[in-house]
């Protein structure tokens, strides 16, 4: 069985066995992290489009088709392994043995095992979280990264607070054999309309449910220690400024890819994290949901393939993001009075914390808006007296665009004054044009 040995301060006193396994064959060096619970065969649906087979290496020689070696005449190796605490991996028992920073380490000690001085690293949900820590790490090793359904960690952790979320994370934690994993794991794993198509002569839930009580019984149901240990690296997970610097300085192409439907993950903070890796990074919402890759193999799998195609090809960042360059709305017009005109904001690499803005109004000197929150501006500076009302769009990415306006009149300092606010939703196009 192809395991890499772990030594070290994080290996413990008994070291960390890191099972994996290897598919197809070629220059072009692709990693992959599962998330939580989840072991190496999960991604077998990319193993297949990345390297043309999902039958191992150390298993046969098998003919290798549908991957990049049609296309441009190179070939991938795809290495995919179970993260410790699951699968065949080491189990260790302490919770403070499993945080994303150490299994990064784990990824990158299995790099070197492997003798990859450099591969595209991709991970999904846990995984991604895992690959951040490991780009930060080690920027020059990475040629480029996918993170599929990942949050930033700590509270972002959280699914939506609904009765829905509230009975899948109880049946979750309660699960005890495959079967109650099974019927659980396919309610958060995908969207209910994927669930009920019909396959044949059943729906699919009852296809992929006979598979994921024969997968789980043939790995076993994670144990205490690792479920508990993988929890934690997820709670204590945090990609601080450092390390987002880190990894836009290295220069290398991110795809975030989401699905919109996804209960565990929330699609807003993928968003977030892509808007902090802009101008590197692209956003990819897809109909699915925390299982995209499975729901959307085909348009996952191509955006996979996008990315190393773009990476080898040294693509540009600005010809590779699909991100507005502005975090606001430029040349909107008003026109409740004869004294109004329009107004521009000076595009942005990404959302500020400080935006000045001048207004060309009669008698008018310009302001200087401050602090912009997640949801509203602080106060601005100066006086509102004698200038009319004066309207600011500003663009959030994880909130609707808000329009405050301000009635005329003197304006106190020590006092909040009135707001008349009015909601907006625009599409993305509106944003990008």
């Amino acid at each position: 069985m192809p395991y890499c040995n772990l030594t070290g301060a994080d290996a413990g006193e008994k070291g960390i066995k890191l099972y994996y396994r290897t598919y197809g064959r070629g220059p072009i060096k692709v990693l992959l992290i599962i998330g939580l619970a989840g072991t190496h065969d999960s991604w077998w649906p990319q193993i297949k489009g990345l390297a043309g087979t999902h039958v191992a290496n150390d298993d046969e020689s098998v003919e290798i088709d549908g991957c990049l070696c049609e296309e441009g005449g190179v070939g991938v190796e795809v290495c995919a392994f179970d993260n410790r605490g699951m699968g065949r991996s080491s189990i260790p028992t302490k919770r403070s043995e499993y945080t994303t920073t150490i299994m990064a380490k784990d990824a990158i000690a299995l790099l070197d095992h492997l003798g990859w001085s450099k591969a595209h690293v991709f991970g999904h949900s846990m995984g991604g979280m895992i690959a951040c820590k490991l780009a930060a790490l080690v920027p020059d090793r990475v040629l480029s990264l996918a993170l599929l359904n990942v949050s930033g960690g700590g509270f972002q952790c959280f699914p939506k607070f609904d009765r829905l979320a509230l009975s899948m994370g109880i049946r979750f934690l309660m699960a005890r054999t495959p079967e109650e994993r099974a019927a659980v794991d396919l309610d958060t794993h995908y969207t209910q309309e994927y669930l009920e198509e019909l396959v044949e002569d059943c729906t699919r839930r009852d296809v992929l449910y006979r598979e994921y009580v024969k997968n789980i019984s043939a790995n076993g149901m994670q144990s205490n220690h690792g479920f508990e240990g993988q929890i934690n690296a997820c709670w204590t997970h945090k990609m601080t400024d450092a390390e987002i610097e880190a990894i836009r300085n290295a220069g290398f192409l991110v795809s975030v890819i989401h699905g919109r439907h996804d209960v565990i993950a929330r699609i807003g903070h993928a968003r977030r994290l892509a808007w902090k890796l802009h101008p590197y990074a692209k956003m990819v919402d897809l109909h699915g949901g925390h299982l995209v890759s499975h729901e959307k193999t085909t348009e996952v799998n191509e955006e996979l393939h996008d990315l190393i195609r773009a990476s080898l090809s040294k693509k540009s960042p600005q010809d590779w993001t699909n991100l507005a360059d502005a975090a606001t709305v430029c040349e909107k017009s008003f026109e409740k009075s004869e004294t109004s005109k329009s107004f521009s904001i000076p595009h942005m690499r990404r959302p500020p914390n400080e935006l000045s803005l001048s207004i060309g109004m009669p008698a008018t000197p310009s302001y200087k808006l401050v602090k912009l929150g997640d949801s509203e501006l602080d106060e601005p500076d100066g006086s509102y007296s004698n200038m009319g009302i004066l309207i600011v769009f500003i663009y959030l990415p994880t909130n609707p665009v808000r329009s405050q306006a301000r009635a005329p009149g003197n304006y106190d300092m020590n006092k909040k004054p009135n707001l008349i606010t009015t909601t907006k939703r625009f599409e993305n196009e509106q944003w990008n044009s």
